[in-house]
């Protein structure tokens, strides 16, 4: 690790390689940092990676908080009865004909900052301001994908309302994950009026799998802000990734719960006349049946119909196609407890719903003008929400075989806007434009084809379709039986014949449950109840520090070498703690030990490195970059012991998070121990 002597911060690394040495590299180093740094001490082997059993924490009930790009919702079960789910009350207001068991992603907040309302009440409200007042609220719609397109997040990250003003992520974070905490916490009140409200609770938080360590660490920090949990239960908040939580829920359904898109009749394509699994799996499961093993197995782990017949080492792939993203993991089924391992890193890409509405944007923009359109979502933001809203029920109604073209309300202040604009009505507009396929209904609608709005959808699902294609393609994935298409998006029908068209050749099984929408809820849930059921992951990075070693010529580039005190050193070794794609169980450390460089240090801080590549060397290597920072608190010594003073650290890999634990080795105390990826 590298050290800067002239600072008095830094500490001594205990390496496991006879080629690392105490002295320091020189401030001028590339990549040091001037908070502090680390030199290795006298050598000693360090342990192979261990796993400790996960501990758990004591709760009566677990509650998770579905975030989503364009709807959330939370649901909970007690730990006396754990599958038993509960879902949200249905929310007030909403569309007509759309199932209200989640609401949209929508925050107002007075003019001052304070927080107004969330969900359909929040959008109904902004709706129905005043045009000249509305333009001093701050409404913020489909927020999150912020986190993860911002590559510098940090906790001074802002967020910008539809009229253009800012404010701390933050901040806007908290007051939704706040609304939800005090939604869900009166209704449990209700349920259950004896329930203590202190340490009774265990959180969870979704997120994306492909969503980085800054952007997970960042809703931990708007949870806190929030006052889910605080920093000092931690362990009360998990935070669950999405794909594999609809893994978990999707292994405990039934047959009759889920829809088979392979079995569709030949020629059919509307949704309603697909075929349930259940016939398709008959015969298989009466084969089930007479087995004495796959019965046990089936009655041991609790899973599904669907999954009893899978044999252990099974593979299949979860889509997640959610309002931004799409998100795509690969599990394993093992025997004889149903738990599941990750055979390949998560991927995915920003092809969500999202890129249907942006499709529709930029079709206005070539009919109207994009200068128009920027002008009218700055002046008129309610009545721009009001034509989404509009866009978004007949979105929901496009389907691939779909024979009557669709007709969108425009809001009469966007036929007046535009008038007073260009001095010509919307029908004239129409008229000029170059687009064959919208047309002016005499009803004062835009009507537009079928193949018009499938059009919109192609550059998403043709984007997701690739992700999975790409997938598949992997050495790691072959032999994978079963796509489960997951998430909001998953319920168009025009998204799910694309992918039965594209994937079904394959003789992959394609298969979608019933409550798609709800999957990833539901399967939080689970998930809080019993975190180790994905008992391995993989590494999305190849995370480490950077040493000293002994200089080899030949081996070693001449530039890193410094000479001190007659002996010769490579500066800017990457000495890899875990590599990108490696199998990492839960509960596995990776332990390292540290010394502080004088008695009455009180602070460690080493600089953690990444990088995609499974072979770098040095840290000044391309790709690699500094992700965050290791932080070592040490109370004071009590003199007791005069020799050197040993910090043991164990880091965790395997999770959801990144984690880390600290122990004093001479005093056996915990040392308060924290990774830090906001404040690069």
């Amino acid at each position: 690790m590298l050290a800067v002597p002239d600072m008095g911060l830094q500490g001594l690394y205990l390496g496991s390689s006879p080629e690392r040495s105490p002295v320091p590299s020189p401030p001028g180093s590339p990549r040091t940092q001037e908070s502090c740094g680390i030199a290795p001490l006298t050598p000693s082997q360090s342990p192979k990676p261990e796993v400790r059993a996960p501990q758990r924490a004591p709760f009566s009930v677990v509650v998770a908080i579905d975030f989503g790009t364009t709807s959330s919702g939370y649901a909970f079960s007690f730990a006396s009865d754990p599958e038993a789910i509960h879902m949200m009350r249905k929310w007030e207001g909403g569309d007509p004909g759309v199932a209200h068991q989640k609401t949209p992603t929508c925050l107002l907040l007075t003019p001052e900052g304070a927080f107004h309302s969330f969900g359909y009440t929040a959008r109904d409200y902004y709706h129905d301001l005043d045009p000249e007042e509305a333009r001093d609220w701050l409404y913020f719609e489909k927020f999150k994908m912020k986190i993860h397109s911002t590559t510098d997040l940090t906790l001074k990250t802002q967020l910008e309302a539809v009229n253009g003003k800012k404010m701390p992520a933050l901040e806007v974070f908290a007051h939704a994950l706040r609304f939800f905490k005090e939604h869900a916490l009166q209704e449990l009140r209700e349920q259950c009026p004896s329930l203590p409200e202190k340490d009774t609770v265990r959180w969870v938080l979704t997120v994306p799998a492909i969503w980085k360590q800054p952007a997970k660490q960042f809703m931990r920090e708007a949870a806190y802000l929030a006052g889910l949990v605080s920093r000092e239960d931690a362990e009360q908040l998990l935070i669950a990734l999405e794909p594999e939580a609809a893994s978990v829920y999707c292994r405990k359904l039934r047959l009759h719960q889920l829809l088979d898109l392979s079995s569709r009749a030949p020629g059919s394509g509307r949704l309603g006349e697909r075929r349930s699994i259940d016939s398709s799996f008959r015969q298989a499961r009466e084969q089930l049946r007479r087995s004495r093993h796959s019965r046990t197995f089936l009655v041991e782990s609790g899973v599904g119909e669907l999954w009893a017949e899978m044999q252990a080492g099974d593979r299949y792939v979860v889509a997640d196609c959610g309002g931004g993203t799409v998100d795509l993991t690969v599990h394993q089924l093992e025997q004889p407890h149903g738990t599941l391992k990750e055979l390949y890193k998560a991927s995915g890409g920003p092809y969500g719903a999202v890129g249907v509405d942006l499709a529709f944007e930029q079709l206005l923009g070539r009919i109207f003008g994009e200068d128009f359109i920027t002008t009218f979502k700055r002046q008129r933001p309610a009545a721009w929400v009001d034509l989404t809203i509009a866009f978004e029920a007949r979105k929901r109604t496009a389907g691939p075989h779909r024979a009557g073209a669709l007709n969108i309300s425009l809001p009469f202040s966007f036929i007046d806007f535009y008038r007073k604009q260009r001095g010509h009505n919307v029908e004239t507009a129409l008229r000029r434009s170059s687009v064959n396929f919208v047309k002016w209904s005499s009803q004062g609608m835009l009507r537009m084809s079928c193949e018009a709005m499938n059009e919109l959808f192609q550059p998403t699902v043709s984007g997701i379709i690739q992700h999975i294609e790409a997938l598949l393609a992997r050495p790691e994935v072959q032999g994978v039986k079963l796509l489960f298409l997951v998430g909001g998006f998953a319920e168009s029908a025009v998204l799910q014949h694309a992918v039965q068209a594209a994937l079904g050749a394959r003789g992959l099984r394609v298969v979608v449950p019933h409550d798609v929408g709800l999957t990833i809820l539901k399967g939080a849930v689970l998930f809080g109840q019993a975190p180790g059921v994905v008992r391995v992951r993989r590494s999305p990075l190849t995370y480490g520090v950077g040493v000293l070693n002994r200089f080899v010529a030949g081996r070693h580039p001449p530039e890193k070498l410094l000479v001190r005190d007659g002996r010769r050193w490579c500066t800017d070794v990457f000495e890899r703690f875990v590599a990108a794609e490696q199998s990492v169980a839960l509960g596995e450390e990776v332990r390292r030990s540290y010394c502080p460089a004088r008695p009455g240090q009180r602070r460690v801080l080493i600089n953690l490195y990444c990088c995609a590549a499974e072979d770098a060397r040095f840290i000044t290597d391309p790709g690699v970059r500094k992700c965050g920072a290791l932080s070592l608190e040490l109370e004071p010594s009590d003199g007791a012991s005069p020799g050197r003073r040993e910090i043991r650290a164990a880091m965790q890999f395997g999770d959801t998070e990144i984690k880390v634990t600290a122990v004093d080795v001479s005093t056996n105390r915990s040392v308060r121990a924290a990774i830090d990826f906001l404040s690069n």
